[in-house]
């Protein structure tokens, strides 16, 4: 229910493919899922689905060239 929880469930969102998909087709019951608060809940729910493709794309991106160290 904290900051960090709702980060972390946009870092995966944003990271993994399968889980964007299930969340896209169905976000209410991937959100009953998850330690959430009912506001953090709707709040994640109201999301805009264009802009959460926009964004993992762009990740996506960023982490397929970026330069092995």
């Amino acid at each position: 229910m904290s900051t960090a929880d709702v980060e972390a469930f946009l870092a995966r969102l944003y990271s993994d493919e399968d889980f964007l998909a299930r969340f896209l087709k169905s976000p209410h019951d991937v959100l009953a899922r998850e330690n959430l608060s009912p506001q953090q809940r709707t709040e994640l729910a109201a999301i805009d689905p264009s802009e959460l493709i926009l964004a993992a794309g762009s990740y996506r991106h960023k982490r397929e060239t970026r330069k092995p160290r």
